[in-house]
């Protein structure tokens, strides 16, 4: 699919922002994306920023080649019924929707829609974003072309089988919200122990971004760097035993099967 194929972004919220971003960043020219947002204001914002164009929402369906839904669950299936009659029928719907399938995009369009479904997470707003993505039957190798290079100019991303698109929300749609409340947990800590509120974001804050960009350059897996750090009867070891007699590891799975199960309950 060309680059120069016109793209129509409906939400332009702070993941619909991001995606704009990726949008350029993959090669598609600024003039050829088209928002659809209720905001004045967050339209005048991202003309001035990105010099995109604002529309009606039948002009920028009827005449984009790409699609991104970037809405709310509660909204999607209004939004399918208002966009119905004037999308093309080999237009590629990308859609960003929480527990929306592409079986229910697709009945709510023609039943042969181009689709593809992604969960995104925030990330995604610097770059770094994670994301696994299911295409539907209808997508061509052309869309899935244009798809890959969307998706690597805003982070990573896996393909999945549609059936583990709640398994996807569950680790990196829902996940940066579980790392934020582990620096929130351990800034409480450092205080408890302490030190002022300033000293214990500073230090916690480059503790967990030097861990991750260690863990991403140095090429071992979690567990090795784990045990690197962690001499036999030390400081770290005394804290590892206690998130282990907390029993963490259940915890975070259960977090995330209830991330998982919710994801289902919105489809």
């Amino acid at each position: 699919m060309a680059n120069q194929q016109k793209v129509a972004v409906l939400g332009a919220g702070v993941m619909g922002e991001a995606l704009i971003a990726a949008l350029i960043g993959s090669g598609v020219k600024p003039s050829a994306i088209s928002i659809v947002e209720k905001r004045p204001d967050r339209c005048s914002e991202l003309v001035g920023t990105y010099a995109i164009t604002v529309d009606t929402l039948e002009s920028a369906v009827s005449t984009s080649d790409v699609i991104l839904l970037v809405v709310k669950p509660q909204d999607m299936q209004g939004l399918l019924a208002e966009i119905k009659p004037h999308i093309n029928a080999g237009a590629l719907v990308m859609s960003f929707v929480a527990g929306k399938k592409i079986g229910f995009i697709q009945e709510s369009l023609s039943g042969t829609q181009p689709i593809v479904r992604i969960m995104p997470n925030t990330p995604t707003s610097v770059g770094l974003g994670a994301a696994g993505y299911s295409f539907g039957s209808a997508v061509t190798e052309e869309h899935r072309a244009f798809v890959s290079s969307l998706l690597a100019a805003a982070g990573k991303a896996v393909e999945v089988d549609e059936s583990l698109q709640d398994a996807i929300t569950a680790t990196s749609g829902s996940g940066p919200a579980y790392f934020f409340a582990f620096v929130e947990a351990m800034v409480e800590g450092a205080v408890a122990l302490g030190l002022s509120r300033e000293d214990a974001t500073t230090l916690t804050i480059q503790t967990i971004v030097g861990s991750a960009a260690l863990l991403e350059r140095s090429g071992d897996s979690p567990t090795t760097l784990r045990e690197k750090v962690t001499s036999p009867n030390g400081t770290t070891a005394a804290a590892l035993a206690s998130l282990s007699n907390d029993h963490l590891s259940e915890i975070v799975a259960r977090a995330m099967k209830a991330a998982h199960d919710r994801s289902q309950e919105l489809a």
